[in-house]
């Protein structure tokens, strides 16, 4: 399996771009949000990969972040959702926003994604939502182990007390936690 291709960005086409590496130029789809996101055409870049073997093709689907990966893998794990289908998605939602539409069930966002039909976004959060990690939900770069801890003892919190953990997430993924804040003002915040 290929796990990153690190090269020269040398060709950006509608869906997929070409990396020189080595003098082999190798055609990588990409969500269009990971697409916009890339440096210039004659820079370095380091796509993270998904190499999908059919009878009659070879192709790589990449992505700017381990992250974005990870998701999307769980993303065709989902019966009818083929690497198209999670390109799809993951062009229309970033991979923390897919979490919170599987965690809060909203199927409407899902289906923004083209291709991907209410049905479809519905089967997506039944078969998704016991494997979405929580934890993985609160990683947000740029936040500490600290107040990570905090926001999961937050959220677990709250649905201790009844609260659905999408609700819980969303309401306290909206406060801005400081290094000095505790889980108990945190949840007087939310």
């Amino acid at each position: 399996m290929i796990a990153y291709i690190k090269g020269e960005l040398v060709i950006l086409e509608e869906d997929r771009v070409i990396v020189d590496v080595g003098g082999v130029g190798y055609g990588i789809y990409m969500p269009g949000r990971a697409m916009s996101a890339l440096p210039p055409i004659g820079s370095e870049v380091l796509i993270h990969t998904y190499l999908n073997v059919k009878e009659d093709a070879m192709q790589l689907y990449g992505f700017l972040t381990r992250d974005d990966l990870a998701v999307f893998r769980k993303v065709i794990t989902v019966s009818g959702i083929g690497p198209r289908g999670g390109l799809s998605i993951l062009s229309q939602l970033s991979a923390d926003d897919l979490r919170f539409a599987v965690m809060s069930g909203d199927a409407k966002a899902i289906s923004k994604a083209q291709g991907i039909g209410t049905k479809t976004a519905q089967r997506i959060i039944i078969e998704l939502k016991d494997k979405i990690d929580l934890e993985d939900m609160i990683h947000t770069p740029g936040n500490d182990d600290i107040s990570n801890s905090v926001q999961s003892d937050a959220v677990d919190a709250l649905v201790a007390l009844g609260y659905s953990k999408g609700d819980a997430f969303s309401a306290v993924k909206k406060i801005e936690i400081t290094e000095n804040m505790d889980v108990e003002e945190v949840l007087k915040k939310a």
